[in-house]
């Protein structure tokens, strides 16, 4: 099945000479969830606006089930759905005239059994005929995604989705977001909450100084690159390592009551045995034992990390 969105070659260079894309190759699968991560400046948004058309390209293609965004662009655009950042929307319309307006931007004809089913979906069918400047922060969010599922896309592109929103909120959002999947929309999100990101996506995508740096499905991305540490509470504090024990990458926490050893997940010996033994080689005693798997997050800060240097 060829990809809902193929991206090549992609590059921006603004007039100030800032270069914010960099030769972005990506496609993306009908009916997956996408997460791109990026610090500030990294090139997400303006990766978003080339697709949504609000952002010239300068070179490269950009593909919506094989439309072309320049040649066919209003085929192409057709099929995409914008949530943005910013809360920007007609503050002193009710709901259901926000959303059914913008339907009709799309040239789609009237249908109300539509609009109706989005604002059910989104739990905002009890606010329809509320003006949106009433509406909370977490159910002004709601009626910007039902703006852009109004004209009934095939992606829709979430720049961070649950940004001022609470945790309840967020988590609310979250199986908004999977429901949609399961209707077939193909969901592309940015984020700064990596536990979003970690939470709903099948892929992940790590954008720095407008390069795409990495693309990979999440569960591998972290059996890759994913750590383990291991955590050895004492008995008795210690003042320092055992000559035998600093050779292996040890470390003191705690004010020495604790030791902690990082090791590959993946890797065929942990050297976990080992180290044990020597803990009891060196009359070392043990009251508890305890591991922590690194996140995405930690992942994402090394690769971000090692792209600057």
């Amino acid at each position: 099945m060829p990809p809902i969105l193929d991206i090549s070659g992609l590059a921006k260079t603004y007039g100030n000479g800032f270069r914010a894309l960099n030769g972005v190759d990506l496609t993306i699968s009908e009916g997956e969830i996408f997460a791109l991560l990026g610090p500030n400046g990294a090139g997400k948004t303006t990766l978003i606006g080339i697709v949504c058309g609000l952002v010239k390209l300068d070179q490269g293609h950009v593909r919506v089930a094989g439309h072309d965004i320049e040649k066919d662009y209003r085929a192409a655009r057709s099929m995409i759905g914008l949530v943005p950042q910013e809360l920007t929307t007609d503050a002193f319309e009710t709901v259901w005239a926000t959303v059914s307006f913008s339907r009709g931007l799309f040239g789609k004809r009237r249908d109300d059994a539509h609009v109706e089913r989005v604002l059910r979906d989104l739990s905002l069918w009890d606010k329809k005929d509320s003006k949106i400047v009433t509406l909370s922060g977490g159910m002004k969010r709601r009626a910007l995604i039902a703006k852009a599922l109004a004209h009934e896309p095939q992606i829709l592109f979430l720049d961070e989705p649950t940004a001022g929103v609470d945790v309840a909120l967020r988590r609310d959002m979250w199986r908004v977001v999977r429901a949609l999947r399961e209707t077939g929309v193909t969901i592309i999100l940015t984020t700064h909450y990596i536990e979003e990101a970690e939470e709903m996506a099948d892929r992940i995508g790590v954008i720095s100084r407008g390069e795409l740096i990495l693309v990979e499905e999440k569960e591998r991305l972290m059996a890759r690159l994913g750590r383990k540490e291991l955590i050895v509470e004492l008995q008795a504090p210690l003042e320092a390592l055992p000559a035998r024990l600093a050779a292996e990458g040890l470390r003191l926490a705690e004010g020495g009551m604790s030791l902690h050893y990082t090791y590959e997940t993946g890797g065929e010996r942990t050297g976990i045995t080992a180290l044990l033994r020597d803990l009891e080689a060196e009359g070392i005693r043990l009251r508890d034992i305890s591991t922590r798997q690194s996140t995405l997050e930690d992942i994402f800060v090394e690769l971000t990390r090692e792209s600057a240097s």
